[in-house]
Order: structure tokens, then C-alpha cells, then sequence
């Protein structure tokens, strides 16, 4: 096998490789040079577009057609994205691998699947009017260059929201390119723009000179971590500067009259100057190598190194990492060195593997955890496996060793080289790897549509497998050619068991596709009702939305299917739809009873619920503030019941409390007393006690108040007015229809016990002695107590009334010559 060093080329103290990738990477008719071609970091999609400024031989009006080809880096075509939308003039990738398309009348479109679909915004701000330029882009977004040296920024794709940066100076911009905010003291992006002999730097608020004089730049690159910038002047020279301009570190003289096509960074410690086919890598202290091609040459730079793309290879350029060269560096004796030496020798069978190890006995922790890091930063699948048997030979040796890093190596390495196989052609470093993280690759195989491949990497890494699956049902509904029965049987049985499978995201792709009825077949499978519902309605399949909202007993479901349908159907179609269900017809009828009588009252009438619709208009007859408007409403009720023998009765109160709003409003109008809103008998008792006795005894007649109850009415009204000579006049009636012992109770209440006692004769009848004793008593007249208990001849009375009246007084005399008889 090759020495591993073979590749390398040392550019000043450093070490940089060139590892060939791919060959044969497009077809040699594809006039690579006459294409515009941009590509993905972490080893992402290539994307190509003829070049509208350069002229190419006529193959043909099917060939002459414009589209934006999506490679792998292998060369795989993976989609051809027909484009007639207008002159490109920004063609880039996000970091999730999203193409990003802007064309010269500020048309935005973001390819977020590598497969057509899309999302679509403009950038307004004078961008139909003057026109995009240019663009340059970043992880996250991008900056497009109008005509008129405007600068518009778009920070986010999924939210985007174009912002006009400061106002640059006018002049000619021979070349420009930005620094992401995530490395900017502002943490807004800064844009460098090459303008006559200096650089301007121009951020969200302000525009400002770095004063330069060696300009002007054709082009300008910054490094992946923001702190240099790469300046080329049309003179040929490369300078690398800080990116604050405060210091110059570098300065290199490439001695071309020929403008490069490009000039990247590879990492964070050399710059990358390529022209049609010769490839400068440039380090500290104008120390430089060159690599020579067949063929135009494209760059692509990553974060750890840059790829270079020609009709024949795709190769990546890096500095040696340094694990990598501890172990190969030639005459290094590094302890990972004399280790990998080690394996070599016991395959051969030599003794001096032991005496390497040995060797480095003291220090052979260090050396297997080198080999291990060696052996992720190989591309060659070779080396990979030297490195990690050194290392598990050198474990071996030690007592203890902690194997985590050796495993996690291992399974790391075998997803790599999955995925750096030509068929699939993503050739992740083992650092792009460790950035892009394992569950954005698997999201860019799905996109790929590589979906075993990615079914046995998340298995294998442990990660959920749920996307996989409802990426691969969403595509088959797609494009299946199969019937939809077919198509939903399959989909079925594939995920059935499977956790955290969403049919609902796949039945929406199916009815975005067209295929309604298949999409309803896929709900049902949905087990989640608040996934089903929503989709349900967008797809107009209201009453199974109402029914899914149902039986998942959600309230705020269901209410959430009911407003929809409440504002989208007529009202009369939204009961129907909801009156052969009582569970929403409850829950409509609770909601309406508090804030939408309305709503409510049409709900009753529809339904035909006469009791229930009057009892609504009471209710609003009650809040009414003038009895006039409560009147009506009362009517309203009364008319609902008119037609209805079973509520007769309530008819019948209707038409009595109406009457009565009607009476009081008169007495409202004709006294200065309010009455409206009492009872009858509180109506009848205020009239009474007011002394309005002829409207008092129009009121009850008028209201048929029965005899009992205007006889007790009247008693209170007249205890309340004190209107002692009516109450005498009553007491002269021979019978009282609610007797007189009330008479009695309520007149000595109010105080007055000469009254109260008249009333004693007339309840003595059907009353016992010591009652009627009793009630003499309290009347203070004792006399006429005594009389009654000599009648009775109850001497125990005598006693205590006698005691109570005192010896020698006048009422004792009288009740000791009552008593007196009694004894004889």
C-alpha cells in the first residue's frame, strides 16, 4: 500500500494533502468550464447552471433548455430542476442543504428537499426596480448586491424578512463578500465591498472605509471562523489581513497577469487561489505549493479544507490534521508511530513488536488514543483499519483502558464510509461529520431518498427511524403508480408497529398530491384525533372532523371543528350538521348560554325547543333596564308557547307577568313610588301601605289574588302603614279566612296592645285557657288574665298572676277578690 505521505505537500511549516475523492466525475460533453457551480458544505449537493454570460454550442432545443442540476460530489445526478423563472443571479446552500435560487427582479425560491419542491418570497426594496446584481451566502441566509450598490439581507429562510443594510458609497464594486453574523461583534452580517483602491465595510447601521491603498481587489474570501481576509489585487498579489484590518500577516506575489477564477480558504491557515486548471495554496510567510488539472477547476470550500471539482475528480485539499501527521510524518518517533509500527511487526511475526511496545510502555495511553484519532481523520479505508488495530492492540496490552472512544471510532468510521461510497457521494471529513451531527446526514440521505441506507445508520447510531419511514409513505403517494388501495395497504402494513409515525403528515402529502379519498384512508390509521382534525377540515371533509373531534372527547377540539364550521356554513346547515350530535349541540349550547343568546335562541327555534327558547327571552326580559323592552320580550316568550297545550301553565305565567309589567309601568308613570320588577303581593302590600287603597283593590282584582292571600297582605300592610282605625274596623267582621290569632300576633308586634287585646275574644274560641291567659299576659292585663284562669279555675295561674301584679297593689286586690271566690 502507498506511504500515506505520498500526497502531502509541505507549505511552509505545515503539511497539506490532496485526497483524490471521486473520478470520473462528470461526462466529458458537459463542458464544465461553461457552468456556473456551487456546492453544499459537509460535503453536500453540487449544483450546476449554465452560465448565461458565456456562449455554447446549439444541441438541439431540448438540450438548449435552462435547468439547475443537482449532483452528489460523486457525479450522481439526483435532480434536474427545470427553470424558466427569469435570469439567476444568486445561486447558494444553507447549511441544512436548502438551494437557494434569487433571481435579477428580487424572486426568491428555497429548494428545501433536493427533489423540486420549494418555498418562494421576494426581496422587495427596490429590487424589481434596480435589480439583483449579485449574491453571497451564509449558513443561515444571504446578501444580495442591487445595481444601484443597495444591499438587502435575509437572515433566516424559514422566516424571512429582507432588511435593507446601511447605504454604501456609489462606485464600481470589483468584488465583495460578507462575514455571518455568528462572527461579527454586532452579530449582524458585514459585508466587504472592493470599491476603488479601498474596502468598505457595511453592516445594518453603518457604512464605513478601512482606509486601504492597494486596492483595487478582484477578489475578497473570509475564513471559516471570521478572523482573516483573503485580499487579490488585479496586480496579482494576495494579501491576508485580519478581518478588524488592524494587522497584515501575510503577503504573497503569484506573478499571474491572469485573474483567478477563484480564491478560497482551505480551513483557517491557507488560502486557495485557482485559475482554469492550476490550483496556488498559500501559508504564512508566502510559502506556497501548486497542483496542476485537466480541465476547468471549481472550488468548494468547507470548513476544514476545500473541494476541488473538475470534469474528472472531485478532490478534497486539507491541512494534515495533526493526529495524522504524529503518526506518518516521516523520522517522527511519536509514540502512535512506533505503536502502528508495532502491528506491523506482529503480523510479520517479528519480536520487535514487543520491544516497540516496550518502548513506549510510559506513554501508551497517549499512543492508542492517537491512533484512534488517526484513524478518523483517514480517508483510505486501509489506513482506517492499521490505525484502529494499533490501537486495539495497544489496549490490549494495558490493564486498564476505557474502549468508548475505540467504539464510538468504529461505528463512526463504518457510517463514513457508507456514505463516501460512490452511489451515494457524500465524502464527509470525520470533523465535517462531528459538526454536521448524525441526525442532519440521515436527514440528507432522506432527502436523497436513500432510504435503507438510512434506516441502517439510525439503527445502528441508535436514533429515532419514525422520519424515515413518513418521508418514504410521503413519496409513495406521490409518485406510486400503484392504485390508492394498493398504495394505503402498503403504507399500512410497512409502518404498522413502527413509534412516532405521523399518518397524518403522509395523508397530507396525499392530498396535497391530489388523492383525497387516500388521504381520508390514511387518517383513520392517525391515532392522534388533534393530528387528524385540522387536515380533515383543509381537506373540507367537515363532518368526519367533527366526528374525529368527538370521540377523542377533547373539548377544545371539538370547539375548534365548531367555530370552523360556524363561520364557514350557513346557519341553518351548521345545525343540521351539529343536531345529530348531542355532544356538540352541548357543548354549543353551554358556549352560547354564556356570551351568544342569539346563537342560542335559533338553536332552540331550529330544534324546534319552544320551553327552552322562551326561557332565553325571560332571561333577557330580566336584564332589560325599562320595563317597556322586558314587556316585549316577555311577549316574544308568550308567542313561542301560544301553539303548545303541554306548556300551558307556562303560557299562562307569561301572559300574567306581562300583564303585570304593563301595570307597574302605569304605577310608575302615575306615583312617584317605583314598583316595576316586584311580586304581585309586594305590589299589592306597597299600594296598601302607600294608602292607594281603590288601586290597591283594582290590583287584586285585576290579578284574581286569592282571599287568604289579600287577607294576609292586607293585615301586613296595614301593621307596616299603622293604620289602627282599618284594623279596628276589620276586627268588628265576623270571620277572618286566616283566623285572628294573626290579627293578634302582628298588631302587638308593631306595639299597640290595647288593639291586639280586642283580637283576644275572637281567638279564644278554639284556643285553650292558658293560651288565652297567655295572650292577656302579654297584652299587660292581668285582670282580665285572672278572670279567664277563674273561668278555668286554673289556681296555679291565680297564684303567679297575683305574684306578679304584688301584694297591696290595686290589680292584686282585684285578682286576690277573683281568686277568693274561686277558693271557696
Amino acid at each position: 500500500m502507498a506511504n500515506p505521505t505520498a500526497d502531502w505537500e509541505k507549505v511552509g511549516d505545515k503539511f497539506y494533502r490532496k485526497v483524490q475523492l471521486y473520478t470520473a466525475v462528470f461526462d466529458q460533453d458537459l463542458e464544465l468550464e461553461n457552468y456556473i457551480v456551487t456546492g453544499c458544505s459537509y460535503g453536500g449537493a453540487v449544483a450546476l447552471y449554465r452560465d448565461e454570460t458565456k456562449l455554447h454550442s446549439f444541441r438541439g432545443t431540448q438540450a438548449s433548455k435552462s435547468s439547475i442540476d443537482l449532483y452528489s460530489c460523486a457525479g450522481k445526478l439526483i435532480r434536474r430542476i427545470n427553470w424558466d423563472k427569469g435570469s439567476i443571479k444568486g445561486l447558494g446552500w444553507s447549511e441544512t442543504e436548502r438551494l437557494i435560487v434569487v433571481t435579477s427582479d428580487g424572486t426568491v425560491r428555497c429548494y428545501y428537499d433536493l427533489q423540486g419542491e420549494f418555498t418562494q418570497f421576494s426581496l422587495g426594496h427596490g429590487t424589481e426596480e434596480y435589480g439583483v446584481k449579485a449574491c453571497r451566502f451564509y449558513g443561515s441566509g444571504f446578501v444580495a448586491l442591487l445595481s444601484n450598490n443597495h444591499l438587502v439581507s435575509v437572515s433566516k429562510y424559514d422566516e424571512p424578512r429582507p432588511k435593507l443594510l446601511a447605504t454604501p458609497p456609489e462606485g464600481e464594486v470589483h468584488s465583495w463578500t460578507l462575514i455571518p453574523p455568528a462572527y461579527t461583534l454586532s452579530r449582524s452580517v458585514e459585508v466587504l465591498l472592493s470599491i476603488a483602491q479601498t474596502i468598505h465595510v457595511v453592516d445594518a447601521t453603518e457604512s464605513e472605509d478601512r482606509l486601504l491603498d492597494i486596492g483595487p481587489f478582484t477578489h475578497i474570501s473570509v475564513s471559516p471562523n471570521g478572523k482573516f481576509v483573503a485580499l487579490y489585487t488585479a496586480t496579482g498579489r494576495a494579501f491576508v489581513i485580519t478581518s478588524d484590518f488592524q494587522n497584515r500577516l501575510s503577503e504573497h506575489d503569484s506573478r499571474s497577469k491572469i485573474p483567478p477564477k477563484d480564491v478560497q480558504w482551505c480551513g483557517n491557515d491557507a488560502v486557495v487561489i485557482a485559475w482554469e486548471d492550476e490550483v496556488h495554496i498559500i501559508g504564512p510567510n508566502n510559502a506556497a505549493a501548486r497542483y496542476f488539472y485537466e480541465g476547468r477547476v471549481h472550488l468548494i470550500a468547507d470548513h476544514d479544507g476545500v473541494r476541488i471539482i473538475t470534469n474528472d475528480v472531485c478532490d478534497f485539499l486539507q491541512k494534515v490534521p495533526e493526529v495524522t501527521d504524529d503518526v506518518f510524518r516521516f523520522g517522527t518517533e511519536s509514540p502512535a508511530s512506533i505503536l502502528l509500527d508495532a502491528v506491523e511487526q506482529l503480523e510479520n511475526q517479528s519480536p520487535k513488536a514487543d520491544d516497540n511496545i516496550q518502548l513506549i510502555r510510559s506513554r501508551l495511553v497517549e499512543a492508542v488514543d492517537t491512533c484512534v484519532k488517526a484513524a478518523g481523520c483517514e480517508f483510505n479505508i486501509h489506513w482506517q483499519k492499521q490505525l484502529l488495530k494499533a490501537a486495539s492492540f495497544g489496549k490490549s496490552v494495558l490493564d486498564i483502558y476505557n474502549s468508548d472512544d475505540f467504539v464510538d471510532m468504529c461505528e463512526t468510521l463504518r457510517v463514513l464510509n457508507a456514505v463516501r461510497f460512490y452511489e451515494i457521494g457524500i465524502p464527509l471529513s470525520y470533523e465535517q461529520f462531528l459538526r454536521l451531527t448524525p441526525e442532519n446526514l440521515v436527514r440528507r440521505l432522506i432527502n436523497r431518498r436513500e432510504y435503507l441506507l438510512a434506516l441502517r445508520i439510525s439503527t445502528y447510531l441508535r436514533l429515532p427511524t419514525d422520519r424515515i419511514y413518513v418521508h418514504w409513505a410521503s413519496q409513495k403517494v406521490r409518485v406510486g403508480s400503484e392504485d390508492e388501495d394498493t398504495i394505503c395497504h402498503l403504507i399500512v402494513e410497512k409502518l404498522s408497529g413502527k413509534r412516532g409515525i405521523s399518518f397524518e403528515e403522509i395523508a397530507r402529502a396525499a392530498y396535497d398530491e391530489g388523492r383525497g379519498r387516500l388521504a381520508t384512508e390514511l387518517l383513520n390509521h392517525e391515532p392522534r384525533a388533534g393530528k387528524q382534525v385540522p387536515l380533515l377540515l383543509s381537506m373540507e371533509e367537515d363532518e368526519i372532523a367533527l366526528d374525529k373531534a368527538i370521540e377523542s372527547l377533547d373539548s377544545d377540539l371539538i370547539f375548534y371543528v365548531l367555530l370552523h364550521l360556524k363561520k364557514k356554513l350557513p346557519l341553518a346547515s351548521f345545525f343540521r350538521v351539529i343536531n345529530t350530535r348531542p355532544v356538540a349541540t352541548s357543548l354549543i349550547e353551554s358556549s352560547a348560554q354564556a356570551d351568544d343568546s342569539e346563537l342560542l335562541k335559533d338553536l332552540y327555534y331550529q330544534d324546534d325547543r319552544r320551553l327552552d327558547g322562551a326561557n332565553v327571552f325571560v332571561r333577557e326580559a330580566l336584564e332589560q333596564p325599562d320595563a317597556r323592552t322586558s314587556i316585549d320580550k316577555l311577549s316574544l316568550a308568550s308567542k313561542l308557547l301560544s301553539d303548545t297545550r303541554d306548556v300551558s301553565f307556562e303560557h299562562k305565567s307569561l301572559l300574567e307577568a306581562s300583564a303585570l309589567l304593563k301595570f307597574q309601568d302605569g304605577l310608575d308613570r302615575d306615583l312617584s313610588e317605583t314598583f316595576t320588577g316586584l311580586s304581585v303581593n309586594t305590589t299589592f302590600f306597597k299600594l296598601l301601605e302607600l294608602g292607594y287603597t281603590s288601586r290597591a283593590k283594582k290590583f287584586a282584582s285585576e290579578f284574581k289574588i286569592p282571599e287568604k292571600i289579600l287577607w294576609w297582605v292586607r293585615l301586613r300592610a296595614l301593621v307596616s302603614a299603622r293604620n289602627w282605625s282599618e284594623l279596628e274596623d276589620m276586627s268588628k267582621v265576623r270571620k277572618s279566612p286566616v283566623g285572628w290569632e294573626p290579627f293578634f300576633a302582628l298588631i302587638l308586634s308593631a306595639g299597640n296592645t290595647k288593639l291586639a287585646s280586642v283580637f283576644i275574644p275572637k281567638c279564644a274560641g278554639g284556643m285553650q285557657s292558658s293560651e288565652v291567659i297567655a295572650m292577656w299576659e302579654k297584652c299587660g292585663m292581668r285582670v282580665k288574665a285572672a278572670e279567664e284562669a277563674v273561668k278555668s279555675k286554673d289556681v296555679e295561674a291565680l297564684d303567679r298572676l297575683r305574684a306578679a301584679a304584688g301584694v297591696g297593689t290595686v290589680e292584686g286586690r282585684e285578682i286576690e277578690r277573683l281568686g277568693a271566690g274561686l277558693r271557696r
